[in-house]
């Protein structure tokens, strides 16, 4: 399941699921216009701030693939035994969690104290190839131990 939001990976998301035959559910609210392909069902929700990642939470199941930025959405699908993927390809897991939400509340205080930041780089063609390596390198090592 991808949380569709300024997602700036779908095409690859897209490419690498339908390589392995599995079926993309693209979640994003009403103010992205994503549009169905082949293999991927676009879910739009309610414009709400959280509303794509709660839709993706209480739809998720263990096992699940889960592709997202955002913090406590993968910290939610760790919970419910998801593999998560950020969109630059970093995979989450217990190990990392604890900083990654530490660090989201040390920049959320900032930016209440009225500092901000500018936000993540945009993405380049090269951490696209790279998260399509490790996106394809998770699935093929999910289909091989499901196999045995």
């Amino acid at each position: 399941m991808v949380d569709g939001d300024a997602c700036p990976v779908k095409k690859e998301i897209a490419t690498v699921a339908r390589s392995f035959g599995i079926p993309v559910l693209m979640v994003s609210s009403f103010d992205h216009v994503l549009k169905a392909e082949e293999g991927v069902t676009v879910i739009q929700v309610d414009r709400g701030a959280d509303s794509a990642d709660l839709y993706i939470a209480n739809h998720i199941s263990a096992g699940d693939v889960v592709i997202t930025q955002d913090y406590g959405l993968a910290a939610l699908a760790l919970g419910k035994r998801c593999r998560v993927l950020s969109n630059r390809g970093q995979e989450y897991d217990d190990s990392n969690m604890d900083f990654m939400l530490e660090s989201r509340h040390a920049k959320a205080v900032q930016r209440r104290r009225g500092h901000y930041s500018k936000g993540p780089k945009a993405i380049t063609p090269e951490e696209k190839v790279f998260f399509q390596h490790k996106l394809t390198k998770l699935l093929t090592f999910l289909q091989e131990n499901v196999q045995q």
